[in-house]
């Protein structure tokens, strides 16, 4: 990979994250890469830069020999500050900023430097503020001072003109304006390009001996030309971050073989909770589990191992970029926050804050798709004591990106871990200094890649660690050498032989859901035959009494997600819990995982004991039948209702009360092992502590653990005496044959290879149920342990007792004085929270109040408008009901006018037809006559139509009565047709005003509103006009009659 630096971070450099005083050799750092600002430089003005440099250094890149150093260290070259250089400028470059040249030999001077002034700043390290006041300083330009600026060649304080000094000279006399010890100045800053501060560049420096009374101001700078930024600070770069080779002090390899050192660097990261704090970031199987848009802390550890101490200096740099087999120059660097070491255990922390919302973490803060990943490198640079280049660690692991608002239930808190191992070889310079140069760095991962094989084997395993036994590389399950059993060993079947033994469950099953307060009879019985496996995750949760229990499940659910102190001691004991089982043997694997979190929620949750060494064999017996949440609420019910817990409590007082009256039964029972056992001195702690606290989990096969487990779990915490002794009874030969070393071999070794078969498990469980076991004889032995005991503490010295027991009140007192704290700082947070809460319901109270009186007051409004509305109802019904009545007689009054009138026609009609037949006969008859006389037929045409000339009238002769009376006979038949329409038109509105009417009062019965009341007006405008027609009908009738 390319050695370089991030190269967004060449703008600055910096020597810490503190703010301390360094008075040793010069420590200032620079973040960026030497051949990126030299490429720089190259790129501005190339053929004259190569001009200038021809000129002026004989040979600007010295060491070119100097080869690889290592993967993940940072390469860097150095100007060459021997050669003969002229002062003389390029004629072309008159006024200009020169290249850097070295008139004394020692030092590099810069022309065309302009002195803005220097501010008094409180983070001298803080970019933020040196641009703020290199802005300021730009834009007021009043007490500008050209000057010529000196930097020293080297670093290592023994120039004979700088002495370890940047001096500012004045221009033409060169006389010493003012200076600056070079491990003073703690951080160096150039302007932002796309500014106005381009042209400058800016370092911070210490005034004061101690931290209490440092000063730290920021002097800013100003070139003519805008390139010669990149060149001062490539000579800032030489000066402080290279380490010296002088000519006349080469450094020599020792003859010695190289030297081989591990670190062991962790890894975590929080995300910001939102409540001012950061929570752990979960990972789930190697892969962090991010969120979007989140500010995150990275905490890395370093830790060496071996016998040979390298010291940590400082911490370099912090750098992170996605992907993998990432360039260093495509790295970003973040702010670190702290770092030093953490105790005197030799761990070396870092910490460092990320801002994920930055472009060029885009990927690292975008949301994965469903079933992918990224990858995510992180970088940290570590100056070693004795080194002379900086050490790179590298962590590449994978992180998948969730929404911001995700919530995290199940996971695993452990950090990241990565081995390195770094190669150094011993340099001896020629003042006899022992240095070491870096070889090679490479991690263990990179080791696992090559032992795996990178060609591709699809007929091998994958590569295994050697430190991690399993039944492929462990000790064969049958075989009979000194090597113990692995826990976790054995296969259990889940056939059943016998079909009566399946029914004989099915229906105690049934039964027991039934009713779960009471366990069925059969269910002792059944369990000392072994529970089918199938049925034992069911079964034991019932015997647990734990089916219907909610409130562990949910409280598992919370305790997962808090802090234990006991999370170092859990991880050690899971990864040999079981080694020898599929579900376990992986490491980082779901089953360690699962495990993991149980033990960690148990310890959260029982604080008086916390975690104890053995609980996780007995967890990972109840995983391997049911979920976590449910194994857990077993697990509880186990240490409390069982009493295991009693176990770990008080110094292991009832521990060793329990092996007092195992070694009475065996007194009792076994006569001849008692004596044995006396005569040897072997106790019942030496071999049964493990059978005890792990309930036989351990060591013996799973067959054997889960039939253990089916008989406790029925029988309870006695039954553990009668498997010991069937233990102790079947191994009755082999153990009177041994010495003391042989026994306590025997239970380790031979003991739990003895029941490798279901049948040998079978007949020792039976003579385990066989074991008489009688509470009274235990309780008896119960009291003599304690009047034992307490006849010791009587013959014990006094003061010893007084002390021993002082010393247990006082170890008391504190756990009490510390619970006590605990309770009074949550009493205070619960009265501050009830005063809140309080005050909140009061407010609740008093808005809830205003509010019920409001509601009342539109209560009786609407309860009066409820009686008006009533009333103008009833009104409405009334006044509707009268003008019904009112319609109805003048409906009845019409029909029988209209009756009249249909009549009076009808005799009408009658008449006219038979005027007009009479009328037709007397008319052929006439027409008859006419045509028979011969004068007169000549008045009929062909057609027999009359050809009358017109007559003349004489006005004299007409009778005006007769016309009169014609015209009366017109204008009633005109009258007659007017009435007959107007009497149409009279039936058609009764027939809307009928349907209008029944419409109101049934809108009326519905809604009851007050626009009724227009309606009824309606009504009775139109009653009011029909009322009219129907009297102007009557007397049009009255004047036809006449």
């Amino acid at each position: 990979m390319e050695d370089a630096v991030s190269r967004s971070s060449l703008d600055s450099s910096s020597t810490g994250d503190e703010y301390v005083l360094v008075n040793a050799d010069p420590k200032l750092r620079i973040t960026g890469d030497i051949n990126d600002l030299n490429s720089e430089i190259c790129s501005e003005n190339q053929s004259r830069f190569k001009q200038s440099v021809n000129k002026s250094m004989n040979d600007s890149l010295v060491d070119k020999e100097i080869g690889h150093v290592m993967p993940s260290s940072q390469s860097v070259d150095v100007l060459n500050t021997n050669g003969s250089a002229s002062n003389e400028a390029e004629p072309g470059a008159a006024g200009s900023v020169s290249l850097p040249t070295t008139p004394t030999g020692d030092c590099i001077v810069f022309h065309g430097v302009t002195y803005l002034g220097c501010a008094t700043v409180n983070a001298p390290r803080s970019e933020v503020e040196i641009y703020r006041n290199m802005a300021v300083l730009n834009e007021q330009s009043q007490g500008d001072i050209p000057i010529v600026l000196s930097v020293p060649a080297t670093a290592d304080g023994t120039v004979s003109q700088s002495e370890g000094f940047v001096r500012l000279l004045e221009p033409g006399t060169d006389t010493e304006i003012s200076s600056y010890k070079i491990h003073r100045i703690l951080f160096c800053a150039r302007g932002p390009v796309e500014s106005n501060e381009k042209r400058c560049f800016a370092f911070t420096f210490s005034h004061g001996d101690c931290a209490d009374s440092a000063i730290f101001q920021c002097h800013v700078f100003r070139c003519d030309l805008s390139e010669a930024v990149a060149k001062i600070l490539y000579c800032f770069a030489n000066t402080f971050r290279r380490v010296p080779k002088n000519r006349s002090s080469v450094s020599k390899p020792i003859l010695e073989s190289n030297q081989d050192f591990v670190f062991t660097v962790n890894l975590e990261m929080r995300e910001e909770d939102g409540k001012g704090g950061f929570t752990l970031c979960p990972r789930d199987k190697n892969v962090f589990k991010l969120r979007c848009n989140l500010d995150k802390r990275l905490a890395l550890t370093v830790q060496q191992s071996g016998s040979k101490e390298l010291k940590i200096e400082r911490c370099f740099g912090l750098l992170i970029s996605p992907g993998r087999n990432v360039k260093h120059g495509d790295m970003t660097l973040i702010e670190k926050t702290s770092m030093g070491y953490a105790g005197e255990d030799g761990v070396y922390s870092i910490t460092g804050h990320w801002d994920p919302t930055e472009s060029s973490f885009a990927v690292l803060n975008t949301e994965t798709q469903k079933d992918t990943r990224v990858f995510l490198t992180v970088a940290i640079d570590l100056v070693i004591i004795g080194i002379q280049e900086p050490v790179r660690f590298a962590i590449e692991t994978k992180a998948k990106i969730f929404p911001q608002t995700e919530r995290f239930w199940y996971f695993m808190s452990k950090p990241h871990t990565e081995l390195f191992h770094v190669k150094l070889k011993p340099i001896e310079s020629s003042n006899g200094d022992i240095s070491h140069e870096v070889v090679s760095v490479t991690s263990q991962t990179e080791l696992d890649r090559k032992k795996g094989g990178m060609s591709l084997p699809l007929g091998q395993s994958k590569y295994v660690r050697d430190d991690i036994l399993t039944p492929q590389d462990g000790p064969d399950e049958e075989s009979d050498t000194d090597e113990p059993l692995l826990s976790g060993s054995g296969v259990v079947s889940k056939e059943i032989t016998d079909e009566n033994i399946l029914e004989a469950w099915k229906d105690v099953l049934k039964r027991w859901h039934q009713n779960l307060s009471q366990k069925p009879k059969q269910v002792n019985q059944l369990a000392k035959k072994g529970i089918p496996e199938a049925l034992r995750g069911e079964v034991w949760q019932l015997l647990a009494g734990c089916e219907t229990n909610h409130e562990l499940l949910e409280a598992y659910r919370i305790l997962i997600t808090k802090d234990s102190s006991s999370e170092a001691v859990i991880q050690r004991d899971i990864n040999r819990t079981f080694p020898a089982h599929d579900f376990f043997k992986e490491s980082g694997g779901l089953g360690q995982e699962s495990l993991f979190k149980i033990c960690k929620a148990y310890s959260v949750y029982d604080e008086e004991i916390e975690y104890c060494q053995g609980q996780s064999f007995l967890a990972a017996a109840l995983l391997l039948h049911m979920p976590e949440e449910q194994a857990f609420s077993v697990l509880v019910k186990i240490m409390f209702d069982y009493g295991l817990r009693d176990f770990f409590r008080n110094d292991f007082n009832v521990l060793h009360l329990h092996f007092y009256q195992l070694e009475r039964l065996l007194q009792d029972q076994l006569v001849d092992i008692f004596d044995h056992f006396m005569e040897m001195g072997v106790e019942a702690h030496m071999y049964a502590s493990q059978w005890f606290l792990t309930l036989f989990t351990a060591k013996f096969p799973l067959f054997m653990v889960f039939h253990i487990l089916d008989i406790f779990l029925s029988e309870g915490r006695n039954f553990i005496f009668n498997v010991a002794l069937a233990l102790l009874k079947v191994s009755r030969k082999d153990l009177l044959a041994l010495d003391f070393e042989g026994v306590l071999k025997y239970f380790r070794v031979q003991l739990p290879k003895k029941f490798r078969t279901e049948e040998a498990t079978g007949d020792l469980m039976q003579t385990a149920v066989s074991c008489k076991v009688n509470a009274r004889k235990l309780k008896k032995y119960e009291k003599e342990y304690l009047a034992m005991k307490e006849e010791e503490l009587q013959k014990e010295d006094p003061v010893e007792r007084l002390e021993r027991e002082n010393k247990r009140l006082m170890e008391a007192n504190i756990r009490l004085e510390q619970e006590n704290d605990d309770m009074a700082h949550e009493l205070v947070e619960s009265k501050l929270n009830l005063t809140k809460k309080l005050d909140l319901c009061q407010d609740t109270s008093e808005a809830l109040t205003s509010e019920l009186m409001q509601t009342k007051k539109r209560l009786v409004e609407t309860e009066e408008e409820k009686q008006r509305l009533e009333l103008e109802s009833q009104q409405v019904k009334e006044m509707c009901r009268r003008e019904l009545e009112r319609l109805e007689a003048d409906n009845s009054r019409n029909t029988v006018i209209i009756a009249d009138y249909k009549q009076i026609c009808s005799q009408l009609s009658e008449r006219l037809e038979k005027q007009q037949t009479a009328a037709k006969k007397e008319l052929e008859a006439i027409r008859g006559q006419v045509k028979s006389c011969e004068h007169c037929s000549a008045m009929f045409d062909p057609e027999g139509k009359v050809q009358v000339p017109e007559p003349k009238v004489d006005p004299e002769s007409l009778n005006p009565r007769i016309m009169e009376l014609e015209r009366l006979v017109r204008e009633l038949e005109l009258e007659l047709a007017q009435t007959k329409l107007a009497h149409v038109e009279s039936e058609c509105k009764t027939q809307d005003l009928t349907h209008q009417l029944n419409s109101a009062v049934s809108e009326i019965q519905a809604s009851k509103n007050t626009w009724f009341t227009k309606t009824i007006n309606s009504i009775k405008e139109v009653a009011t006009t029909q009322k009219k027609d129907s009297k102007d009908l009557q007397r049009k009738d009255s004047t036809s009659k006449e």
